[in-house]
């Protein structure tokens, strides 16, 4: 969303620097509309080590963040609370956010908003929108896979996790054993539409096990086996095989999870959520339990400040405020 005329009224500026994304967004408390929102990407420069590079992150947000933020200078006096991603993500690029965010609530005497970057995902669903509440939430990112039971902002229980690497890493993974660079979700998922899934068969992890419960490690490292011993003509056939079966993996889950709580409303949030053909699995799922499917705009699904200022609304409206002394980082925390 490019930035336009000033509208009036009271508003949240957000920060969002959990990973490799620097991005700030303006909305506007009342109406919920957002009036603002831009992101820079570091994909490109992170690309050639096959993965975020954190302290290559840092300087890169500190080069970026400000030049974003003298866009939003015409927004300053209206400006109610400042918002930020302090939790979950990368140390030292969750501080290049905070600090920015302690400069701003000292200039312009207003309070922070600590975000929980996954709860961010979550109201990436209703970025202008009223929240539909309660749903059961299949949170898939590059550091995350987790199905969540959401009954209000406060209100989050995880019942499912994973065990070792999340559903957006393995396909960063198996595109660095390909050679195909970072990120590894896109180029995965474009490589699959050219390949024959049938051509390689890869053991669907957990298939034998009673757990609710996510794990890549042993697909990743059967991945890697293939891998060993095959051409480039091949790729594309591991490509559509491994998506096939990390895929299938979720849905194995989800339907053992739906026997014992059928869902209503069902929702797909993360990064790794804008895959298609996850999306087009958990569809057809939900058909035979006549749920409702939510998902975020494509271009909502990565990490954004539009989500982070959503989300904010809610802590806004339970007043969550802190002051600038007392906002720390929390890399690990959880929801």
């Amino acid at each position: 969303m490019a930035m336009g005329q000033r509208v009036g009224g009271e508003m949240i500026l957000s920060i969002e620097s959990s990973c490799d994304d620097s991005s700030i967004a303006i909305t506007e408390i009342a109406t919920k509309k957002l009036l603002y929102h831009k992101k820079i990407s570091q994909e490109l420069e992170h690309s050639k080590y096959g993965g975020v590079v954190p302290e290559l992150a840092s300087r890169l947000h500190a080069i970026a963040l400000p030049a974003i933020l003298t866009e939003c200078e015409p927004w300053f006096n209206s400006l109610k609370a400042i918002a930020v991603t302090n939790a979950p993500g990368l140390g030292v690029t969750l501080m290049e956010g905070v600090v920015m965010a302690k400069a701003l609530s000292i200039s312009l005497n207003i309070p922070i908003l600590p975000i929980n970057h996954l709860k961010g995902h979550i109201y990436s669903l209703f970025i202008e929108k009223e929240a539909l509440l309660p749903l059961t939430v299949l949170l898939v990112s590059g550091g995350h896979t987790q199905l969540i039971e959401v009954t209000s902002y406060d209100t989050m229980e995880t019942v499912a996790t994973t065990m070792d690497d999340s559903y957006g890493e393995s396909f960063d993974k198996v595109a660095k054993m390909l050679g195909l660079g970072y990120p590894g979700g896109p180029v995965i998922e474009k490589l699959a539409l050219s390949g024959d899934a049938s051509k390689f068969s890869f053991t669907v992890p957990l298939s034998q096990s009673p757990l609710i419960a996510f794990s890549y490690s042993g697909l990743k490292n059967n991945v890697r086996l293939s891998t060993l011993e095959a051409s480039p003509e091949d790729y594309p056939n591991i490509a559509a095989a491994f998506q096939k079966t990390a895929t299938e993996h979720l849905i194995q889950k989800l339907k053992k999870y739906f026997k014992t709580k059928p869902p209503k409303r069902f929702a797909i949030v993360g990064g790794a959520s804008a895959n298609l053909h996850l999306r087009g699995q958990v569809e057809q799922l939900l058909l035979a339990h006549k749920a409702q499917l939510l998902v975020a705009p494509l271009e909502y699904c990565s990490d954004n400040a539009a989500m982070i200022g959503r989300c904010a609304l809610e802590a806004y409206d339970q007043k969550a405020f802190v002051a600038y002394r007392d906002i720390s980082i929390q890399p690990r925390c959880k929801l």
